[in-house]
C-alpha cells in the first residue's frame, strides 16, 4: 500500500522524507496496539505480568504530547528538516513489576 496521495515521481525528496517521518509516527502508534494485543491472547500468566500489569492504574503512557518538526540546516540544493516525537512510559508503583528468577 502506498503511503502516497500523488505520483511519487512527482514529489520533492523533503516530502517524501516527511511522509517517512510521518510514517515513523505511525508506527510508534500502532505499537501500543501490538503490546495490548500481545497481552489479550498470552496464555502464560507469569508473562503477561511482565508485558503489563493487570490491575490497572500502574502505568501511564504518553505519546507525542510534543511533536516538532524543526530545521536542521541547508545547502545551495537542499534544505534539512527533522522530525521528533516523545513518548513517555511511567510506572506508578514498584508493584507493577514481576522480577524473574531462574530456576536452580
Amino acid at each position: 500500500m502506498s503511503n502516497y496521495h500523488e505520483p511519487v515521481n512527482e514529489l520533492t525528496s523533503e516530502t517524501r522524507d516527511f511522509v517517512r517521518a510521518l510514517n515513523s509516527l505511525k508506527e510508534e502508534i500502532e505499537a501500543v496496539d501490538w503490546y495490548q494485543q500481545r497481552m489479550d491472547t498470552s496464555s502464560d500468566k507469569q508473562l503477561k505480568k511482565i508485558l503489563v500489569s493487570e490491575r490497572g492504574g500502574d502505568f501511564e503512557l504518553s505519546i507525542g504530547q510534543d511533536i516538532s518538526i524543526g530545521y536542521d540546516g541547508h545547502d545551495s540544493d537542499k534544505v534539512k528538516l527533522y522530525f521528533t516525537e516523545s513518548f513517555m512510559f511511567r510506572i506508578i508503583g514498584p508493584e507493577a513489576f514481576t522480577v524473574l528468577k531462574p530456576q536452580v
